[in-house]
């Protein structure tokens, strides 16, 4: 079981939308709370339920982290006919571009913060190449994880997912960040002063609950 903070908009009821979001590596969901991305989506009076889910290092290690989050949190939630968002700070947001790869057309939208692209081995043959799109990807083995998630990323161009991709301007990961940025719209990235760290996140969190959501799912008055 994947254990999680879940914070719902309404008691009683579901809200039509779930964000899931995942941490970034040695922080659970409760650094979510503290870093106040709870109080951030409720003083926006955002009809979304939220959960944070916990990284549990033997899973992360399998993967099977992401058959979990999709069996337990994800999928039900599809089913019963909510819109689900999935993110993540870090490795985390890592995590949801590799659960992204592998439910494709399944989600509403991605929310990657900061996120890590893998190690400097792909990212590397990225940047050697004329720009990400003249990229070749070819066929990645089965257990060529990073590939595959480049692969994704590449084809992210076109918007069939909503991305929103927020990073620090002064982020240790900044340099892969903007390679990713190159295969997206310009409109999906989002950039803030700042650094790898919780108050960049939550800055950039509060900028993606304004761009994305707080026009379109603002709460009815309690």
């Amino acid at each position: 079981m994947i254990r999680s903070i879940v914070d719902a908009a309404h008691s009683g009821r579901s809200a039509p939308t779930l964000i899931v979001m995942l941490p970034p590596a040695y922080s659970g969901p409760e650094d979510f709370v503290r870093a106040g991305f709870v109080a951030a989506a409720r003083e926006r009076r955002l009809d979304v339920d939220l959960a944070f889910a916990a990284l549990e290092l033997r899973h992360v290690a399998d993967r099977t982290v992401l058959t979990a989050l999709w069996q337990e949190l994800l999928s039900p939630a599809r089913a019963r006919g909510r819109a689900v968002w999935l993110g993540g700070i870090s490795f985390g947001a890592y995590l949801a571009l590799c659960c992204a790869e592998r439910h494709p057309g399944e989600l509403a939208g991605l929310c990657v913060l900061a996120p890590w692209l893998g190690t400097h081995l792909i990212t590397g043959e990225i940047a050697r190449a004329p720009d990400v799109h003249a990229w070749e990807a070819g066929e990645p083995a089965g257990d060529d994880e990073e590939r595959r998630v480049w692969r994704f990323i590449k084809t992210q161009a076109s918007r069939a997912l909503p991305i929103h991709l927020g990073i620090g301007r002064d982020d240790r990961f900044a340099g892969r960040h903007r390679l990713m940025a190159a295969a997206l719209e310009p409109d999906a990235v989002d950039i803030v002063p700042g650094r790898h760290d919780w108050p960049t996140w939550g800055r950039l969190w509060e900028r993606f609950l304004d761009l994305w959501l707080a026009g379109n799912f603002t709460a009815d008055p309690a």
